[in-house]
């Protein structure tokens, strides 16, 4: 079974932080989800994290049993959602929704009252493919 939900006719990817020791490496989204969802081949993916645009190589063992995306700023995004979750240890539930082709705003997954993931982002949190994306400084 995915760990994905549907909404407005798309879906949303559940996928997880991953840890190597006490650093977090990066989203772990499963065997299944990209046989499912990542076409064989592709090199890349394009992740909005808030409001920063990163792409993401992905390695050839992505579709070979090792389902993980990688990337320092990444990386160091989730550390600072961790942190900011008041430093918890487990790993970070997140909400991966397709925004255009191979193309995903990485969010926190939101808990249904049945303990189930499901994230329903309004048309104000999708960009059209090819949009410009404002840039906001902290």
């Amino acid at each position: 079974m995915c760990d994905c939900e549907v909404f407005f006719g798309g879906w949303v990817m559940v996928v997880k932080s991953q840890s190597s020791g006490n650093r977090i490496t990066g989203i772990y989204v499963g065997a299944s989800n990209v046989r499912r969802y990542f076409p064989r081949g592709v090199a890349a993916v394009d992740l909005q994290l808030d409001h920063l645009r990163i792409r993401c190589g992905l390695t050839p063992g992505f579709w070979r049993g090792d389902p993980e995306i990688r990337d320092p700023r990444l990386s160091l995004w989730l550390e600072l959602k961790q942190a900011q979750g008041a430093g918890r240890r487990s790993p970070l539930e997140l909400a991966m929704t397709p925004m255009g082709e191979n193309s995903f705003i990485l969010g926190p997954a939101a808990r249904s009252d049945h303990g189930r993931e499901r994230r329903s982002p309004g048309p104000s949190h999708v960009a059209p493919r090819g949009a410009v994306v404002p840039m906001v400084a902290n």
